[in-house]
């Protein structure tokens, strides 16, 4: 495991030489030869889908490769739920060769369509607006509530044709999706081979349920990304989730970025100072992401 700051990336080559050129006209007649699309070209399919689970009907998108079938990936989304931002990711992700679930984590509460969860007027100093939020957290945060929720969809992506059940599957999570990726990773150990988590909120807290204390429960390769504002709140909860991480002997990359909780959203509201989305940061954390999965669900 290591813990890096995260360091500028020189700028890549602007011409290629002549064995690059050789070698990506071999690779491109092999593709044309097996009938292999090339990574992040595969044609994907997206579905509106309702999954069963203990406690009702829980409205989802389903995004897969147009054919074959490929690892599932399970997104939990961060506070404001699944939209469009979501769909974009996950299409993104099954481009590459994964069958995505992003399911709408407040389906107890309402559907999707009737939510209005609106990001651009959304402010979290706004007393209302975070009641609100905190509202529909309820029914996801009462005991038990997402593991049984983790099951269902796990359950759902094994029997779509689009997933390879021979391989693990994948799940990320996204500010409060932080701590549900531990419990799916928790619930469903024989399953999940790889999770990350990205601004994650609450991983490490005081409390007899904290996430972190799930580890041993887990068999999954993890990353951790963790922005700068929570570690400057917490500093030692990336030295407690390597010791879980250590003391399982599960393999864990934990990271801190310079960039503020949420930089992965694109349509994150922006902070007081500065906006929240950070494009560099949120390009390298998907490079990590699929680093990850090309590792873990191959």
């Amino acid at each position: 495991m290591s813990n890096k700051d995260h360091q500028s990336e020189g700028a890549a080559r602007s011409d290629l030489s002549r064995r690059d050129l050789v070698a990506l006209s071999v690779a491109a007649g092999l593709a044309a030869a097996t009938g292999v699309a090339a990574s992040a070209d595969l044609p994907v399919v997206e579905t509106n889908v309702e999954v069963k689970t203990p406690d009702g009907k829980c409205d989802a998108a389903f995004i897969h490769p147009k054919n074959g079938s490929y690892p599932g990936v399970l997104i939990w989304p961060d506070a404001f739920g699944l939209r469009p931002a979501l769909r974009q990711m996950g299409k993104r992700l099954a481009a590459e060769g994964y069958s995505v679930l992003i399911p709408n984590p407040y389906y107890r509460a309402a559907k999707v369509s009737a939510l209005n969860l609106n990001t651009a007027t959304f402010s979290f100093q706004n007393a209302d607006d975070m009641a609100r939020l905190r509202k529909l957290m309820e029914g996801l945060n009462a005991p038990g509530a997402a593991e049984k929720d983790a099951v269902a969809f796990i359950a759902y992506l094994d029997k779509q044709k689009s997933v390879d059940t021979a391989k693990k599957i994948g799940t990320q999570g996204y500010c409060m999706g932080g701590p549900l990726v531990f419990k799916t990773a928790a619930a469903e150990p024989d399953r999940i081979g790889a999770a990350a988590s990205f601004h994650g909120g609450g991983l490490v807290t005081d409390q007899p349920n904290s996430p972190h204390l799930l580890v041993p429960k887990m068999k999954a390769r993890f990353y951790i990304g963790i922005a700068s504002n929570d570690d400057m709140r917490q500093p030692d909860a990336k030295d407690k989730l390597r010791e879980a991480f250590d003391a399982a002997k599960l393999h864990a990359e934990i990271e801190v970025y310079q960039s503020l909780h949420g930089w992965c959203m694109p349509d994150m509201p922006a902070s007081p100072d500065r906006p929240i989305y950070n494009k560099a940061d949120a390009e390298r954390a998907w490079g990590k992401l699929l680093e990850l999965y090309k590792t873990a669900l191959a």
